[in-house]
C-alpha cells in the first residue's frame, strides 16, 4: 500500500506512508510552533497588564494620543485577510490554481496594506516625537518650561508659542503646578513605559506580518509552478494557521494599546 501511494502522489515525501499522515505531521509541526509564539506574546501581554494596573492614568493618557483610526482600518484589513486566505485553502482543495493565486495575492495586498498604514503611523509618531527617550523628554520639558510662569487657572486655555506637539502640551497642562506623586499628576516617565510597550509589541507583530507576507509570496510562486496540487492543499493550510495567529494577536493588541484611553479627549487625532 505504501509503495502504491508513493507511486500515485508525487507530493508525498519518502518518510511518510500516505498523504494523510504527511498532512497531519505538517499541521502538528505548525501547531507546536504556534504554541511557542503564543507563549512569547503572552509574556508581553502579562507584563503590559501588570503595568497598566499599576499606572492606569499614564497608560490612559498615552493611549489616547495614538492614532485610533489607523488601528481601526488595520483591524478591518487583517480580519478580511483571514477570510481571503481561508478561501485560498478552499481553492487549493478544489485544485483551482487561478483562484488560489488570486486569493493569495489579495491576502498579500491586505497584509501589505496593513504594513503601509503602520509605516504611516510610525512616521507620524516620530514626527510628533511620541517616542520614549530623548525626543519625548525634550519635547515635554519645552512645554513645561513655557507653561511654568502661567497661572494654574489660565493653564487650560494657554496658547503655546513654542510649537510643541499636542501630547506634550496636554501633559504639561495636566501637570501644571503639581508635584510628582500628587493627585492628578501624570508621570512622564510612566507614560514612556507605555510607549515602550507600544513600540516593542507592535514592532514585533509587524515583523511577524512581514514573515507571513514572505510565506504568502512563496505560496504564490509554488502555485504558479504547479507545485500545489489539490492533494497537497495542506501547504496552504499550514501557512494560513500562522497568518490566523498573527491576525489574532492583533485583535488583542488593538484594544490593549489603542482603547485604553479611548474615553479621553485626544486632540489632533
Amino acid at each position: 500500500m505504501s509503495a502504491s501511494t508513493h507511486g500515485h502522489h508525487a507530493v508525498l515525501k519518502h518518510h511518510f506512508d500516505n498523504l494523510e499522515q504527511q498532512h497531519s505531521a505538517e499541521r502538528l509541526g505548525m501547531w507546536f510552533f504556534l504554541v511557542t509564539e503564543v507563549l512569547f506574546f503572552s509574556g508581553m501581554f502579562v507584563a503590559y497588564t501588570v503595568y497598566r494596573h499599576w499606572f492606569p492614568a499614564e497608560f490612559q493618557f498615552a493611549s489616547s494620543h495614538l492614532i485610533l483610526w489607523i488601528a481601526g482600518v488595520n483591524t478591518a484589513l487583517l480580519i478580511t485577510s483571514s477570510l481571503t486566505i481561508t478561501l485560498a485553502i478552499r481553492s487549493a482543495q478544489l485544485g483551482q490554481r487561478a483562484a488560489l493565486i488570486r486569493w493569495l495575492l489579495l491576502t498579500f495586498a491586505l497584509g501589505a496594506g496593513f504594513m503601509g498604514f503602520k509605516a504611516l503611523e510610525y512616521a507620524t509618531d516620530v514626527h510628533e516625537k511620541l517616542v520614549p527617550g530623548r525626543m519625548f523628554q525634550e519635547e515635554y520639558a519645552s512645554a513645561v518650561a513655557e507653561l511654568a510662569p502661567v497661572d494654574p487657572a489660565a493653564a487650560g486655555t494657554f496658547q503655546f508659542k513654542g510649537g510643541q506637539q499636542h501630547w506634550a502640551q496636554d501633559l504639561a497642562r495636566r501637570n501644571n503646578h503639581l508635584v510628582p506623586g500628587s493627585d492628578g499628576y501624570v508621570s512622564p516617565e510612566r507614560v514612556q513605559i507605555f510607549l515602550c510597550f507600544y513600540w516593542i509589541m507592535t514592532g514585533i507583530h509587524g515583523i511577524h506580518i512581514i514573515a507571513g507576507l514572505g510565506c504568502i509570496l512563496w505560496l504564490v510562486q509554488q502555485a504558479y509552478a504547479g507545485k500545489i496540487p489539490k492533494e497537497n492543499y495542506s501547504t496552504v493550510e499550514v501557512v494560513s494557521l500562522y497568518w490566523h495567529l498573527v491576525d489574532m494577536i492583533w485583535l488583542f493588541l488593538m484594544p490593549l494599546l489603542y482603547l485604553a484611553g479611548a474615553g479621553l479627549h485626544a486632540s489632533g487625532h
